[in-house]
């Protein structure tokens, strides 16, 4: 695959990739206010793919005013679950459409794989989608039983405007796990993809107006964190955001959230997963889990590195499996793979993200001792564990402070499968039923039963 720049575009294979680089606002591509523009760089040649609009503070209320007369007055919160989800379809039929040109864009704009953009990534967005979109008429609330003689019941109403944050490691998927169940539950929204992959969020606005999402539901502006990521979190006019990134950033949409109008806040934030192998479990597929950590894609790195943690039954046979199996697994240039002496529970490596191919690799004796290094983190975004004893895998997955728990497999993802952290991985779920609620209120309504000894 090879990418043509020019002052216009840039093409993948003779696809057209750069078709919209102005901001989406109410339906229509714009300019930034101040005229602002800022270059978007594919990360493997340094070089200029296109120069896209610059929202700012002006152009997020701008943002922010659309989706709030959306909402509050236009179609979408009032459509019938049924109706928004049949349009939810279309969009995803149109997505399936241009497959290519979606693939294309991520390929150039963060340096991913294209085969695998075009092969699982835009596919695992319209699954999302589709997902949610049959998800829209299920969303009820239920009959309470009361003490006394009132009849009562719960609403579940869409939230309102919600602003959406997202990284630059999975432009489509973070694009597609935020949006998808906040257009289900009713709500409008304004997303500010990451400065750095702004292409194929403003192409998939496109093609929604396509599919018939009204005007205002879905605005994309992007921009800088600091600038209008801020815009969004401090907004007296949003009513939640949504937020996929650093820990560091999310205190800070934290504190502007409360510092507003106490806005409600969900965020998906860091994460140092260990992966622990016991003396059991078969070495070569363990290997080939502890590298999907590192070398995700088979060579592209965009997963924070994990830590693995083996029984010292099985450790020299696991180090050698590991560099051989790395060794095989790596696409470009060839490298010499080395396994250290183990870290420090405090060194750096087995405490924080580390964007690269880097592993933490540990040996332990007990089970006791795997979990308290497993829990050793500030972190607890997943964990993995490897072995055939029902009895480990069960106590362990109970024992380890962690939002999703792998069992002899690893980065497993499903729609259906609720994801998101504990501790300073965050709080708020991605993926499944829980995603939905989250963009959803409770509202009780309770009359009393006429002819009451009450009244």
């Amino acid at each position: 695959m090879t990418a043509t720049v020019n002052g216009e575009g840039a093409s993948v294979n003779n696809i057209p990739t750069v078709k919209f680089t102005q901001l989406f606002i109410n339906g229509h591509f714009v300019d930034s206010v101040l005229g602002k523009r800022f270059e978007t760089i594919d990360p493997r040649t340094g070089e200029v793919i296109a120069r896209i609009s610059e929202g700012t503070k002006e152009d997020i209320d701008i943002a922010v005013k659309a989706a709030r007369q959306a909402f509050d007055l236009g179609p979408w919160p009032r459509l019938s679950g049924s109706e928004r989800g049949k349009i939810l379809m279309k969009w995803a039929d149109l997505i399936d459409q241009h497959t290519e040109e979606l693939a294309a864009l991520d390929a150039i704009d963060a340096g991913k794989l294209y085969h695998m953009c075009k092969a699982v990534e835009v596919p695992g967005a319209t699954k999302s989608l589709r997902y949610y979109a049959g998800a829209a008429d299920k969303i009820h609330g239920e009959v309470l039983k009361m003490s006394r003689e009132f009849h009562a019941y719960t609403l579940l109403e869409p939230i309102g405007v919600v602003g959406h944050i997202i990284p630059w490691n999975f432009p489509t998927t973070m694009f597609f796990i935020k949006v998808s169940p906040s257009l289900a539950a009713g709500c409008t929204m304004v997303l500010k993809p990451a400065e750095q992959t702004p292409l194929s969020a403003l192409y998939y606005a496109h093609l929604a107006k396509l599919a018939g999402i009204p005007d205002g539901v879905l605005n994309v502006v992007p921009g800088f964190g600091a600038i209008a990521g801020a815009a969004i979190s401090s907004h007296m006019d949003i009513d939640k955001v949504s937020f996929t990134g650093s820990t560091k950033t999310g205190r800070e949409i934290m504190q502007a959230a409360a510092k507003s109008n106490l806005k409600q806040v969900s965020l998906e934030l860091g994460g140092k997963s260990p992966l622990i192998i016991f003396d059991d479990a078969d070495v070569d597929k363990a290997a080939e889990l502890a590298l999907l950590g590192i070398l995700f894609n088979k060579g592209e790195v965009c997963v924070a590195s994990s830590r693995v943690f083996v029984q010292e039954g099985i450790y020299d046979e696991f180090e050698k499996k590991l560099v051989e199996k790395a060794k095989a697994w790596v696409v470009g240039d060839p490298f010499d793979p080395k396994v250290q002496q183990g870290p420090q529970e405090d060194m750096l490596i087995a405490q924080d993200e580390i964007f690269g191919p880097v592993m933490a690799l540990k040996k332990f004796k007990t089970i006791e001792e795997a979990i308290k290094s497993a829990n050793n983190t500030k972190y607890g975004l997943a964990a993995g564990i490897v072995t055939k004893n029902l009895d480990i895998a069960n106590t362990v997955s109970r024992s380890i402070r962690a939002g999703t728990i792998w069992i002899n497999c690893y980065l497993a993802f499903e729609d259906d499968a609720p994801f998101g952290g504990y501790k300073m991985s965050g709080f708020g779920k991605d993926h499944g039923l829980d995603a939905l609620y989250k963009y959803l209120q409770v509202k009780s309504v309770i009359t009393p039963i006429y002819n009451s000894p009450w009244l």
